[in-house]
Formats: C-alpha cells, sequence, structure tokens
C-alpha cells in the first residue's frame, strides 16, 4: 500500500522545516522548488554589497536532505493549485509542464516584489529577493563607481555615485548602510578621480519612521544610526516615479543612476489559484490550523500566509521564525492526521526581532531587552550565524566577516554579467 505522498513547495524557511519535521513519518515527500537551493533571506543584502558570496548563504536542498530517505526533490515551478482535486500543476526545469497529485499540500512559495501597481519601475529599480537579484545589484553598485571614475562632466560624476533605496523597513536600512561603507570605507582609495567622499546614498521612506514594527525608541536609534553612517535619510518622501535618471518625490527630481526597490512585497502568483480569500498584498488568509477554507488537507506557510490567530490579533510576522514554526506546526498537524489525532494549536513564539545598520550598529528587540549599538550588532551576528542552514555556511561566513572587521575589505567585488563571455 502506497504512502501517504505529501507535496511541499517552496525550498525556504518554511518548506524546509516541514520537510525536515517530517524525517521520521511514513509519508513520501516530494519537494519542489523552481531553484535548487535553500536561501538564506537574511543575508541576501551581503552578497549584493560585496560582502559574501552566493554560496556562502546558499545550500543545494538535495544536499541538505541528503540524509532524509522519505524526501525528494523535484526542479518545477508550480503554476496552479486545484485543492479540491489534490493536484498541482507545474513546469519542469526544462519546459514541460504536468499534473501531480497530493495527500497533504504545503505551500511554501514565498512572497515576492511589490511596486504598488507601477510595475515598469523593476526594470529601473529592482528589488531584493533572489540571488539573481542580488548578483544583479551587485552589478549595479559597482559599475556605478566605475562610470563615475571616467564621468564626462560633474553631473554626471554626482548622477553616477548617488544611491537611492526606497524603503525604511530592513532590507531598506541593511542596503543603505552597506552601500555607505562601501563608498566611504572600502573604495575610498581605490579611484583617481573621484573622490567618494562626496558620494551620496540617499533612504527614502513613505511614512514617519524607519523600522516601523519596531518601538519608537529603537526606530529613532536606528534612524541616528545609519545617518551617522553618512546615508541621507528622507522620512514621508512618497515616490511618484521611478525612470532611467533617476526617483520622482512628488515635484522634485533626483537624479541617481542607482535606485533599489526595498518598499513592498506580494504573494507569489500560485496563491490566485487556490479559491481561496487573499488580502491586498496577494496573501493567503489561513485558518488557525494553517489550513485554507473548505481544504484541510491544504496548508500554506510562510511569507505566503496571514496568520492572525493570535492571542492580539496580530500577525505572525513573515520572517523566518514564524515560516520555520508554522513548518513544525503543520509537520505535526499531519502526523496527528495520520494517527487520528485531533489537531493540536498554534502558538508563535516570538523571540524577538533584531536589524543591522552597519559596522557595530544595529538594533534588537528581544521584549525584555531592547538595545542598540554594539551589543545589538553581536547579538545579530550570533543569531544569523547559528540559523545558516550548514556548518560550512557558518564558517565561510565567520571567516569573511573577521577579515572584513581588521580590513574594512569586500571579499566578492567581481562585477559579473549575464552575458559576460570568458576570455
Amino acid at each position: 500500500m502506497a504512502r501517504p505522498h505529501v507535496l511541499v513547495v517552496g525550498g525556504g524557511f518554511g518548506g524546509l522545516a516541514t520537510t525536515q519535521a517530517l524525517r521520521r513519518a511514513n509519508v513520501d515527500i516530494t519537494v519542489v522548488d523552481r531553484c535548487n537551493h535553500h536561501l538564506f533571506q537574511p543575508l541576501l543584502y551581503q552578497v549584493a554589497t560585496a560582502s559574501l558570496s552566493p554560496s556562502d548563504i546558499a545550500e543545494p536542498i538535495r544536499s541538505v536532505l541528503r540524509g532524509q530517505d522519505n524526501a525528494k526533490v523535484r526542479l518545477a515551478e508550480v503554476l496552479s493549485v486545484d485543492p479540491a482535486r489534490k493536484v498541482v500543476h507545474l513546469r519542469d526545469d526544462d519546459g514541460t509542464e504536468d499534473e501531480v497529485g497530493y495527500d497533504k499540500l504545503v505551500l511554501a512559495a514565498g512572497a515576492s516584489h511589490s511596486y504598488f501597481g507601477n510595475d515598469e519601475w523593476a526594470t529601473h529599480a529592482p528589488g531584493l529577493k533572489t540571488l539573481g537579484d542580488a548578483l544583479e545589484i551587485r552589478r549595479r553598485i559597482l559599475e556605478a563607481f566605475e562610470r563615475a571614475e571616467w564621468a564626462e562632466t560633474d553631473e554626471d560624476r554626482r548622477a553616477h555615485s548617488t544611491f537611492v533605496v526606497i524603503g525604511g523597513g530592513p532590507t531598506g536600512v541593511e542596503l543603505a548602510g552597506a552601500i555607505a561603507e562601501i563608498a566611504f570605507w572600502t573604495l575610498r582609495k581605490d579611484f583617481r578621480n573621484v573622490d567618494l567622499s562626496k558620494a551620496r546614498v540617499v533612504l527614502l521612506e513613505g511614512g514617519p519612521g524607519l523600522l516601523t514594527t519596531y518601538p519608537p525608541e529603537l526606530q529613532e536609534r536606528a534612524r541616528k544610526q545609519v545617518e551617522r553612517l553618512g546615508v541621507e535619510v528622507r522620512l514621508n518622501a512618497r515616490v511618484t516615479n521611478v525612470d532611467e535618471d533617476g526617483v520622482w518625490i512628488g515635484e522634485e527630481h533626483l537624479r541617481a543612476a542607482t535606485v533599489l526597490w526595498a518598499a513592498g512585497v506580494k504573494g507569489e502568483p500560485v496563491a490566485q489559484t487556490l479559491g481561496t480569500e487573499l488580502d491586498r498584498a496577494g496573501r493567503v488568509k489561513v485558518l488557525p490550523d494553517c489550513s485554507i477554507e473548505g481544504h484541510p488537507d491544504t496548508f500554506v506557510v510562510g511569507d505566503l500566509a496571514v496568520y492572525t490567530h493570535t492571542p492580539d490579533g496580530k500577525p505572525v510576522p513573515g520572517v523566518c521564525q514564524g515560516a520555520m514554526q508554522m513548518g513544525w506546526y503543520v509537520a505535526r498537524c499531519i502526523e496527528d492526521d495520520l494517527a487520528g489525532r485531533p489537531r493540536g494549536t498554534f502558538r508563535f513564539q516570538d523571540k524577538g526581532s533584531m536589524a543591522t545598520i552597519g559596522r557595530t550598529k544595529a538594533i534588537a528587540d528581544l521584549g525584555f531587552l531592547r538595545v542598540g549599538g554594539l551589543v545589538a550588532w553581536l547579538l545579530w551576528v550570533f543569531v544569523h550565524v547559528l540559523f545558516l542552514v550548514t556548518f560550512r555556511n557558518r564558517v565561510v561566513v565567520m571567516v569573511k566577516w573577521a577579515w572584513a572587521w581588521v580590513t574594512y575589505e569586500r571579499a566578492s567585488r567581481l562585477i559579473w554579467r549575464p552575458t559576460e563571455h570568458t576570455r
């Protein structure tokens, strides 16, 4: 008799947590992802700003699951889900399409960029969600310095040495701080024609404060820390257009050759095929057991899920700890179903949140402790190294961070273009 088939869509924190929690369950698991790797997204900005290489924060999913006999991996993109028939429609890496049935589905497809209806801005202001995004942003940042070096006019030189980051959340603050460190410290002696002390890094936030999920005192501390790095913070600055020459803030035009987007996210399009209620960002409103209305065997976890069944009614945050806890819980639900037990109750345990701003600059809200500066930065370093998926990743990242601490160097300052030929 065939064992129940659990289909896990997405090899991120939520999908991987579910899969690994079912390693001893009497089920067959198929993990489907359009990428072959698990990505540690909290450090993706460090790839984008030349501190780390892609392989430092990513690991092949097959490698992670090589010791789990009940799990297989399929490189494919899920195009749609039919919960009534319990099938998914997917497209394999070679372009062929297929339908795959399941007994239990765990949809952990994540989220992508949201330009709030202005998708044409994406060409001029790339977001940061994948390794491809990170490499493209790294290329744009490093090429901007090269072009500033050989610009023919002062106006062009200023434009190429001006960097605009849109969005004052964690990704935006981290990007802006890292770019400032590159300009004012790492590269300041590498160029002859351009004075990088005059480079400009501008962080635009449409609301009244940065990192608005943190307490007001930490928000203010973060603003002061990022400004001390040389970043120009502009609050209540609503972007009305992005073009090849820069950014429009109302009627004001800010010329910049490099514009980066960190202002919004939306659920992956596959969520729209479920036939269930979504929020304004296209994420799935799940039931208390992380399933969807009318289909108890179809679960949604991670960034794609909106879980508001908490004691205070606040949604589970879209961070790795939330995705992992939802994944572990759904794995228990599946085991409860197989054993004929009622499903348990999901209880999210908020272990706090942290955001890094730059060298020795960070904030941390652990509930019982709210700190900033060096202490928060050390906590951030410890936690992020701890959650890297393999020991190799942890060692490599620690070595590179230690070298950067001593030398102010960036380990991965290579400009790479997808169409570049080997010479």
